[in-house]
């Protein structure tokens, strides 16, 4: 579906990805959908999380409870033990940004990253800070719509899934957390 919507809306000239394989599929199929080979950019790869990676929430919260707390409430100052900070992941990913200006300055291109990527880039773009990381929702194949022009950067759209058909794909979840009662 989100190859479809990218095929029919836009022209892509080129398809970059994360070289992690959830990445690598949907990139290879938004590709195919417009005519193109995806190529892959180590600079989308995920957030390395280090010691954290592979760990469910409640085994980081059993292991490191005071750094999982900060990951949640100040992202920006938490590097996760022997991995990555926020920071790291925007200097990566920024060079890929440029990379797609410098290589396509009038064309539109496709980057598929991950939510901590895209987030990253986001906050970056909209000149936020990346305290407000988790302010962000980007859920699975969502579209993120930049402009670039020689004199500005414009967000046009965040986290969007409108062409994302329920009744196809399954139901969406709900998840409701009561507090209190």
């Amino acid at each position: 579906m989100t190859a479809e919507r990218i095929a029919s809306k836009w022209r892509p000239v080129a398809v970059r990805t994360s070289p992690l394989e959830r990445c690598v599929v949907t990139g290879r199929l938004i590709a195919e959908a417009c005519g193109l080979e995806s190529i892959t950019s180590d600079g989308l790869q995920d957030l390395h999380y280090g010691d954290w990676q592979w760990k469910t929430h409640d085994e980081v919260k059993e292991k490191w409870p005071r750094l999982y707390a900060a990951w949640k409430a100040t992202p920006h100052l938490v590097r996760f033990p022997s991995g990555e900070s926020l920071q790291d992941i925007v200097l990566r990913a920024a060079d890929v940004v440029r990379a797609m200006i410098e290589g396509f300055p009038d064309d539109t291109v496709v980057l598929v990253g991950h939510d901590s990527v895209n987030r990253a880039l986001l906050l970056q773009l909209l000149d936020q800070p990346l305290s407000a990381y988790w302010k962000l929702a980007q859920d699975p194949c969502c579209i993120n719509v930049i402009e670039y022009d020689k004199e500005a950067v414009r967000v046009v759209s965040i986290n969007d899934t409108s062409h994302i058909k329920w009744s196809d794909a399954g139901a969406p979840p709900l998840v409701v957390k009561m507090r209190g009662a």
